[in-house]
């Protein structure tokens, strides 16, 4: 386990990095006071000022940060505002957020994810650029006797255009689109020699290993794949097609991700899956072993991850607090304060419970349940 940490807090310095310096870029932008910037929680490990005054400093305990910002008892949603104004004089009521207009707020608490999703689309641009991207269409070498596949009509020398509506653009996205798919019934297009064809299968569910030896639960449908004519295709892309790539693969794993969250809340996907701290450090751990590509890779994943449930409609999350907000450009004012507060405590029970749920995950999947 300890072979995990160091690969883990470089993993997690990383992105929490850039998620609350989105926060501050846009508070600086719009003259908000900033007096801690930090990585982690708990005791200081060492930190620095800056010439405005920000403490800048990394902490023990690193499973996230913050941003704090001048004056804010409650960093991004304040309701007695009359208080606040006797409470400081003109010049300090200007680097306020909470007296700030309503859509300054609204981009800076959301600049923390977007700041995720950003780094996610840098280093995919990065890699489908300097490194490049595969584009070998998918062939079926083999059907299993009796698997799923077989079953449900694929054959040897089918080309897989499409899984579940999705563009079939290289062999690494059949297992990805395999493994993401949530419905009884995964759509397979095919092309068939001039034909085209649309085929379900209705894929196993077997205990098996991911690539790194990790034990999952797998959707397996029986085909062996390979490339077209034997010939690989890998591509360095232009600044175009790769932005265009990058944006794509950002916007897959974020809408796969809330189609498969969503799948797990009605029972249709396994819980199991869903993992804390432990099982980043884990993955982040077996990662790196790969090399420094495939860690970079990770990167963007949990990026966006983070990004994505920082945007969950959950008090103490950013998402919560532009929940707030859209009920104060409704309702003309902000909630009160005993609403929010109200509100929070929820918010807290609601991450208190997930974090119990993911870390039993994360422990059983040691082998310690």
């Amino acid at each position: 386990m300890f072979d995990f940490i160091l690969p883990f807090i470089v993993l997690i310095l990383v992105v929490v990095f850039i998620h609350e310096y989105g926060h501050y870029y846009f508070a600086k932008r719009y003259g908000v006071g900033v007096t801690d910037f930090s990585i982690g929680f708990g005791q200081e490990i060492f930190g620095w000022n800056d010439k405005s005054g920000t403490r800048w400093k990394i902490c023990w305990i690193p499973l996230g940060g913050y941003v704090k910002f001048f004056g804010d008892r409650n960093v991004f949603s304040q309701a007695d505002q009359e208080k606040i104004i006797k409470k400081y004089n003109e010049e300090d009521r200007k680097k306020l957020f909470v007296l700030k207009p309503l859509y300054q707020r609204v981009l800076i608490v959301f600049g923390g994810p977007l700041a995720n999703f950003l780094l996610a689309l840098v280093i995919f641009f990065s890699i489908y650029t300097f490194i490049g991207k595969d584009f070998t269409p998918a062939v079926i070498n083999e059907v299993q006797n009796d698997s799923p596949a077989m079953v449900g009509g694929l054959k040897q020398n089918d080309v897989i255009l499409e899984i579940d509506g999705n563009e079939v653009k290289s062999i690494m996205d059949v297992s990805k689109y395999i493994m993401m798919s949530t419905d009884d019934f995964i759509d397979f297009k095919v092309k068939r020699s001039y034909d085209e064809l649309l085929l379900k299968i209705k894929p196993n569910i077997v205990l098996g290993e991911d690539n790194l030896g990790n034990k999952i639960n797998k959707r397996v449908v029986g085909i062996k794949l390979g490339a077209q004519n034997n010939e690989i295709n890998h591509v360095k892309l232009g600044p175009a097609k790769a932005i265009y790539h990058a944006a794509h693969e950002v916007y897959y794993v974020s809408t796969s991700s809330l189609k498969y969250i969503g799948a797990m809340i009605f029972g249709k996907a396994d819980t199991s899956q869903l993992g804390g701290p432990i099982r980043i450090a884990k993955i982040s751990g077996q990662v790196a072993e790969f090399g420094l590509l495939a860690f970079i890779s990770m990167m963007a994943y949990i990026s966006i991850s983070l990004g994505l449930v920082n945007l969950f409609p959950i008090p103490m999350l950013d998402g919560g607090h532009l929940m707030f907000y859209a009920f104060e450009k409704v309702l003309g004012r902000p909630l009160s304060q005993n609403t929010q507060e109200g509100f929070f405590r929820i918010g807290l029970f609601v991450l208190l419970s997930l974090m119990v749920f993911t870390t039993f995950n994360d422990l059983k999947d040691l082998g310690l349940f």
